[in-house]
């Protein structure tokens, strides 16, 4: 695990890449990749790189060439499949210096060029750079696990892992939030891909490669998740069961062998994580560590369920308690290494985790994200398929009932009065069998908090519609697939890349050096899920129902079995009351919400006492939890990145330094 950065003149005009540029970018990724840094500078082309080793820790130093030195590679991640690979490519005579898989992937791009990338199971963000070709190429992995912004400015594109890295390396690349990718996020809760959340950066999108050949941009998609109906998964239940619990026996033992640094495992008490800690204990033996986040608030906390599944497994267990004062303390920490507006505090208790996983001396971590996404296991899926069996009679009195069986972990629920749930689930139920039925209660409900925006965002955003941008960009066959899919589809493509694996996956572990590795999001893993009928994945409203089973032997059944409880964190109650430090209310005054123009400083200013007043009951809706956070994050994050830019990183050496002469 790495922060990868460059520079490449694409213009004969702009000037190359200077060392002195490329060792900031890399400085400035320091905490992905603590332990050497590394430029190659030729020409019109540099890359910088931060190394966090994982694999190969003598000989796998970056940037790294193949045998003439002709293609150069700077990469964030892992391919797990790498010693396959190798074996094959030694097989067509290529020759290899390391043990890494980083080599692999330059070689991998000699015997079959762009295609090599849909060979490869794993996580990544890779640069490389054609000498003889004078091409740069950058791909991201399937799913998006890891990070690549680009920006193309004054005849140069400038990439990194963060977006810090590419303002570490030019001051003339303009600082300034992007109206649109705030209107996303006031959306979907986060951008979407290629939509950046800085004007003139875009995100690479998951599963695509991007070239600049000749003075062309090129971009295509090597991967997209796809149910196709005639390549449905023809077996049993039972035959199911048997082959999820293998796929995901055999992703686990890539994740934990591929490694030499010791892997420990994220336990939060819920099905997902005890799964992958139980099968991560069968590849390790023992002297295996999970870790646990626990709170104050026992309406998030999940002891009980954690302590039980550790004592089964005879874990090396660590925990850290959370409180709302460490949240709020934490939060512009936060902030600073998501790089884009959350509307959830659910990041900073991660982050005090992955700090707690640092200190206990491990760099790998399992977790269990995407087997909700994969097999169905949010609420919001329920929700979807109970409002289409609605919509077919929509005057039935008794089918809206099913929707009590929803949220029931949410002390405000909306089911919880009828009248109101009738009023807010039935909204659209005509549109049953269009794209975007599934979310359109949660982007309504999000997208009311652009009431907060200024006249000034709400004038730049004029006319642009987040939603059908991305209905409109579907792809053709899905109207094809069935319901589930569709609404999977959707989650995936909104939602699990930049929210769950960005905000709370990568930039939280990454903050502390830490690697988090996702079984569910295996290659294997992900293609047998999308080829599962619905009803194995969503049995009537048993969500995750062939996952359950697949763990029985495995997991403790009140942990099988448990009310379904998604990992949340106290949200506006850790911004008010007398443990609230100095910075919240100074990011909420009228001065520093006017100055930063994003949001109305009456409309925050009433937000804000209404929350306030609130802070001895604490009965803050959804609405007013995510408007204080989404609010608080843009306005901190104006102030780390627009109004007062970080200084220059600290210089780092460069244990890796190759200049050629052009």
């Amino acid at each position: 695990m790495c922060g990868i950065a460059g520079i490449v003149a694409t213009s004969a005009a702009a000037a190359p890449p200077t060392r002195e540029a490329l060792a900031r970018m890399a400085a400035s990724l320091r905490h992905r990749g603590p332990d050497e840094f590394g430029v190659y500078r030729r020409g019109p082309a540099g890359l910088a790189h931060a190394r966090l080793s994982i694999i190969d820790l003598k000989t796998g130093q970056q940037p790294l060439a193949n045998e003439d030195h002709t293609v150069w590679i700077v990469f964030n991640g892992e391919i797990f499949n790498y010693v396959e690979l190798r074996t094959e490519l030694v097989a067509l005579g290529h020759v290899f210096r390391t043990e890494s898989d980083t080599e692999v992937i330059v070689h991998a791009y000699e015997a079959w060029g762009d295609d090599a990338f849909a060979r490869f199971n794993g996580q990544f963000a890779i640069a490389l750079w054609d000498e003889t070709r004078a091409r740069l190429v950058l791909a991201r992995d399937r799913l998006g696990v890891r990070p690549l912004h680009v920006c193309e400015h004054a005849g140069r594109v400038v990439f990194a892992s963060e977006v810090k890295g590419i303002f570490a390396a030019d001051p003339s690349i303009p600082r300034a939030l992007d109206p649109v990718g705030l209107d996303e996020t006031f959306t979907f809760w986060s951008i979407v891909p290629p939509q950046g959340i800085f004007q003139g950066i875009t995100e690479l999108r998951p599963g695509h490669v991007r070239t600049y050949e000749g003075g062309e941009v090129r971009e295509h998609a090597y991967w997209r998740a796809r149910f196709p109906p005639d390549h449905v998964f023809d077996g049993t239940l039972d035959d199911a069961v048997v082959q999820v619990r293998a796929a995901l026996e055999d992703a686990t033992r890539l994740r934990m062998l591929r490694a030499d640094v010791p892997v420990g495992s994220y336990l939060s008490g819920g099905l997902d994580s005890s799964l992958v800690a139980a099968l991560g204990l069968r590849v390790k033996g023992e002297k295996f560590h999970t870790f646990s986040l626990r709170f104050e608030d026992a309406e998030y906390d999940e002891t009980g369920f954690q302590r039980t599944m550790a004592k089964r497994l005879g874990t090396e267990h660590h925990e850290v308690v959370v409180s709302r004062k460490d949240i709020a303390e934490a939060f512009p920490a936060v902030v600073f290494h998501t790089e884009r507006p959350i509307l959830r505090t659910a990041p900073a208790p991660l982050f005090l985790l992955s700090r707690l996983v640092q200190k206990s001396g491990i760099k790998v971590v399992l977790t269990g994200e995407g087997a909700d996404e994969m097999f169905a296991g949010y609420d919001l899926f329920r929700e979807a398929k109970v409002r289409r069996f609605w919509a077919k009679e929509p005057t039935s009195q008794a089918r809206p009932r099913l929707l009590e069986r929803l949220y029931p972990y949410l002390a405000r629920s909306p089911v919880t009065q009828q009248a109101m749930a009738r009023q807010f689930f039935g909204k659209n139920l005509d549109r049953w069998q269009t794209p975007g039925f599934s979310h359109d209660t949660r982007w309504h409900t999000t997208g009311a908090l652009k009431r907060l925006f200024s006249r000034a965002m709400r004038d730049a955003t004029k006319g642009f519609d987040p939603v059908a941008r991305l209905l409109a960009d579907l792809p053709p066959e899905l109207p094809t697939w069935g319901h589930l899919a569709q609404d999977q589809y959707l989650e995936i493509r909104t939602l699990l890349s930049g929210y769950l694996l960005s905000s709370q996956g990568d930039r939280m572990l990454m903050a502390n050096s830490v690697e988090g590795r996702f079984p569910f999001l295996d290659a294997d893993v992900v293609e047998l899920a999308c080829s599962l009928p619905a009803s194995y994945k969503l049995k009537v409203l048993d969500e995750k129902h062939v996952l359950k089973r697949a763990a029985a032997e495995l997991v403790p059944e009140e942990i099988v079995r448990r009310q379904k409880q998604p990992y949340r964190a106290p949200d506006a109650l850790s911004f008010v009351g007398i443990h609230a430090p100095q910075w919240v209310g100074d990011a909420m005054s009228d001065a520093r919400v006017t100055a930063a123009g994003i949001f109305d400083p009456g409309a925050v200013g009433q937000l804000w006492s209404k929350c306030k007043a609130k802070k001895d009951d604490g009965q803050f809706s959804n609405a007013d939890n995510m408007a204080v956070v989404g609010v608080l994050s843009t306005q901190l994050l104006h102030a780390h990145f627009v109004a007062h830019p970080p200084a220059e990183p600290k210089a780092v050496r460069l244990t890796t330094l190759v200049e050629r002469a052009p």
